[in-house]
């Protein structure tokens, strides 16, 4: 496992976590950080299981709302438990 990316702080206009990070940015980070094979069997879609790709995840997730919350869900719980870590 790759090591979890360090994050900008967040603005004190915005309370949201994921402010500023894109779609793209969470696949990406959780794809390297976990691979394909643990995050198709963490949240298992098609996209993420059969032959995977940040384009083709991505077009997927932008059209379907609920596998989208799944994403942002796990990213969440990726980058608390990373600063809880401290890594």
């Amino acid at each position: 496992m790759a090591t979890w990316p360090s994050l900008p702080p967040m603005t004190p206009t915005s309370r949201d976590p994921l402010h500023g990070i894109t779609l793209a940015r969470m696949v990406e980070d959780l794809s390297d950080f976990y691979g394909w094979d643990e995050l198709g069997r963490m949240i298992p879609i098609r996209c993420f299981t059969h032959e995977p790709s940040v384009a083709s995840s991505l077009k997927f997730l932008r059209r379907t709302p609920w596998a989208r919350e799944k994403v942002e869900a796990l990213y969440l719980h990726t980058l608390r438990a990373s600063q809880r870590s401290g890594g």
